[in-house]
């Protein structure tokens, strides 16, 4: 097997699960309050990854217009059943619930999906036993409503896939070592026995991997000796907050792989992790009926990294990388109303917005840069980095003036600079700091916002990273309306990993 790249997919890529059909990989990220939703990669190496699609493309599929950061699609399971693949999630924050979508080219387009009724929880696997009867199993975790933050651990049911119910009320299965928030649940069989792959421990640095095994579907499951099997808690690796991890096999008959996530971290303490939780892999080999992961690769992608688009014809917003809040990105930018132009409408608030008139793209390298070239003669607007409507940098050109905002929940601050009339280039740029000169600066990288070639400010990364910002997903760079209108003729993303 080729060296597995570290990260597999960098940049805001949680949760990952993974199957294998016809010798090709395919892997699905959550994506919480962002559409499109659900990303699908492909591979046929496990070391170079095309994002085919997205599973879903269109509103309605996931219910998310009022869905609170942080909420809407969290952690799917994709699987490959008579012919057809199929992707469970539980999207909070919506009414459909516990959804399964299908389809026969995973590529798209994906059905409507139909919801399950009786299953409260997140992070759902679906499996099917001998006779082909579907089971969902999942975690138990109540998210939104009176109860939300109550925990029932990993629970499972018999459903009818075509009804859209449960057949029984739910069992408790086995629930980790005792760690907190056992969760991610992966129900597959290898040889003679049952497997049950879950998390524990948080998704923060207690993150862990365990597992048990049992006679059946159902169980009894009992744990592996050795659990967890893979956890970075209490080590000194760079790649920190391991597991939620699903199990392929590896390609020519190699090794089995197991597909994670993780997060990178920089500085002496290891302490912050600028583009959130990324999906990593390791080979597993079995002993004793036992999986046994290997350490996780440290040795990070390399080379350069480049694309732009410049918004010359209708298919520039085709591609599947845009996103956007809670709306689909066609929703949010025109093509159509100013030639070779994307057009955006301001939204009262601008970035602080619940729903802001704002596309962007995953920042994926530690090494990066942004660049937009706006005119916002008609109104206001720019390029900002999101995590969220309380977490964001920004650079937003209103007349003659541009305005850097560093937003930090309720601290805020600005800097400004006088610009001549028409477009400008505005670009943010991330870069490691330099060894050793700025020892203060322990666990981050630098972000700079730059007008016209005039950088405004320099700012400390730790601030704008997945611990300080509480955030499950990541840094999404992209363009927005304020107000009036606002067009971009270019928009450019350069990464690099050194």
């Amino acid at each position: 097997m080729p060296a597995l790249p570290s990260p597999l997919l960098p940049g805001f890529h949680p949760d990952p699960t993974a199957v294998l059909v016809d010798g090709l990989y395919y892997v699905v990220t959550s994506t919480f309050e962002y559409l499109p939703g659900l990303p699908i990669y492909r591979s046929h190496d496990l070391v170079t990854w095309e994002q085919i699609g997205n599973v879903a493309t269109r509103p309605e599929q996931l219910g998310i217009e009022q869905a609170a950061s942080g909420l809407g699609v969290w952690a799917p399971t994709l699987r490959h059943h008579d012919g057809r693949f199929h992707l469970i999630v539980i999207i909070t924050g919506s009414p459909r619930g516990c959804v399964v979508f299908t389809a026969e080219n995973p590529a798209g387009p994906w059905d409507d999906g139909i919801t399950i009724n009786g299953i409260e929880g997140i992070d759902p696997d679906l499996a099917w036993d001998d006779d082909g009867q579907a089971y969902v199993t999942y975690s138990g975790f109540v998210a939104t409503g009176p109860d939300a933050g109550t925990h029932h651990g990993i629970q499972q049911v018999r459903v009818d896939l075509t009804a859209g119910k449960a057949l029984e009320a739910p069992r408790s299965l086995w629930s980790g070592t005792g760690r907190q928030f056992p969760e991610a649940p992966h129900v597959f069989r290898r040889g003679e026995h049952w497997y049950l792959l879950i998390a524990e421990g948080g998704t923060e640095r207690g993150h862990a991997v365990s597992i048990a095994r049992g006679p059946a579907i159902t169980g009894p499951f009992e744990g592996a000796p050795a659990n967890p099997i893979l956890t970075a808690s209490g080590q000194a690796s760079r790649i920190q907050c391991t597991g939620h991890a699903d199990l392929v096999a590896g390609p020519d008959g190699g090794d089995d792989v197991l597909i994670l996530l993780g997060v990178r971290t920089l500085g002496r303490t290891a302490a912050f992790s600028p583009l959130g939780r990324e999906t990593f892999a390791t080979t597993v080999t079995w002993q004793d009926g036992w999986p046994r992961p290997q350490p996780l690769p440290t040795v990070p992608r390399t080379g350069l990294f480049e694309e732009t688009f410049d918004f010359a014809g209708p298919a520039a917003l085709d591609d599947p990388g845009w996103l956007a809040i809670g709306r689909a990105p066609a929703q949010v930018a025109s093509l159509t109303e100013t030639p070779g132009r994307l057009t955006l409408h301001g939204v009262a608030g601008g970035m602080r917005a619940f729903r802001p008139s704002f596309i962007g793209r995953r920042q994926r390298h530690l090494t990066s840069t942004f660049t937009a070239t706006i005119d916002a003669s008609g109104g206001a607007g720019g390029l900002a980095c999101r995590y969220d409507e309380n977490i964001h940098l920004s650079l937003e050109a209103r007349g003659t003036t541009v305005t850097a905002t560093a937003k930090l929940a309720d601290l805020e601050q600005n800097w400004t600079v006088q610009i001549p009339a028409g477009e400008v280039e505005l670009r943010i740029e991330t870069r490691l700091p330099e060894p050793g000169r700025n020892t203060a600066n322990d666990g981050a990288d630098r972000i700079r916002l730059i007008a016209a070639g005039v950088c405004l400010v320099e700012l400390d990364g730790r601030y704008w990273s997945c611990e300080t910002a509480a955030s499950f997903t990541g840094r999404v760079t992209g363009v927005f309306a304020a107000e009036g209108t606002v067009t971009v003729s270019r928009f450019g993303y350069y990464g690099q990993e050194i």
